[in-house]
């Protein structure tokens, strides 16, 4: 049985970018899907004889016929497929400097762009409510936005599995909105104060040992691998494709670069799928 995926969500949050994302990660990919023609095509892909394995659907541009997104989703989730929803989000302030900086039309149209994205996010808010990951991009660059879509998309060894993400980033930039569970690090030794680490990263060995020899730091992850150890079977019972954590110290460089690898390597050593996003890292 195929797999499919239905990408969404507001214009100027990078639809365009995912669909080219996915097309190279060997996805056949479909732009500006007429909602009505997904069973249609969802029929051709599990005929006899297809060998497309994974679909992507491009939908919502403007508004448009999202009503009929939700039921031809339902509708492929009870033939047995398995289904998910991503939705593209960002602040409207970053979707107007965007529309602004290409001096494009909003495909919505209203009385402006910012009447228009607020008429596009109350259309597209049943998807976003639906939607099985949502990516925040307003502080991702195009570069970025790419790694994210591959971390998670890219992978095959653990399709059907839910999908465990950590997400390192820095309270000074702000917090990411698209993400489960969110850990504050502040508390734990800063290697900026040290000057002999502070132009490092939290990839660095310096870095990692100065921030995991600590007696506090080893108690707080075996405190939230026993948490994760038990949330995450609740959330694949409920049917959850993807879990995103995120770390959080003062600037994404040091300590929750640090956190994020060792939560995603005790994962992958309990054999759940686990990937990492330092969103800061490079500030």
């Amino acid at each position: 049985m195929s797999e499919y995926l239905v990408v969404t969500g507001l214009s100027g949050a990078g639809r365009s970018t995912t669909a080219a994302t996915l097309e190279d990660l060997g996805w056949f990919v479909i732009d500006n899907m007429p909602s009505a023609l997904i069973s249609k095509v969802s029929e051709l892909v599990d005929g006899t004889g297809s060998e497309m394995e994974r679909v992507a659907f491009v939908v919502g541009r403007g508004g448009g016929d999202v009503d009929d997104v939700l039921p031809a989703v339902d509708a492929l989730a009870a033939g047995r497929s398995r289904v998910r929803i991503l939705f593209l989000d960002a602040p409207d302030d970053v979707l107007v400097r965007r529309f602004e900086g290409t001096r494009r039309r909003h495909p919505q149209a209203a009385r402006g762009v910012v009447d228009s994205i607020a008429d596009e996010r109350r259309l597209l808010g049943p998807l976003r409510d639906r939607a099985d990951l949502v990516i925040d991009t307003g502080d991702l660059n195009v570069n970025q936005l790419r790694t994210r879509l591959i971390e998670v998309f890219g992978a095959e060894e653990h399709a059907g599995a839910m999908q465990a993400s950590f997400v390192s980033f820095g309270f000074k930039y702000g917090v990411p909105l698209d993400v489960d569970l969110l850990f504050d690090c502040r508390f734990l030794p800063n290697p900026y104060w040290d000057e002999a680490l502070r132009h490092l990263s939290g990839l660095e060995p310096e870095v990692r040992e100065y921030v995991l020899d600590r007696p506090e730091t080893r108690r707080f992850l075996d405190m939230l691998d026993e948490l994760l150890a038990m949330l995450l079977p609740a959330y694949a019972k409920e049917g959850k494709s993807y879990l995103t954590v995120a770390m959080g110290c003062t600037g994404g460089r040091h300590r929750s670069v640090v956190l994020a690898e060792e939560l995603a390597r005790r994962l992958d050593a309990h054999g759940l799928a686990a990937t990492v996003f330092h969103r800061d890292v490079d500030r």
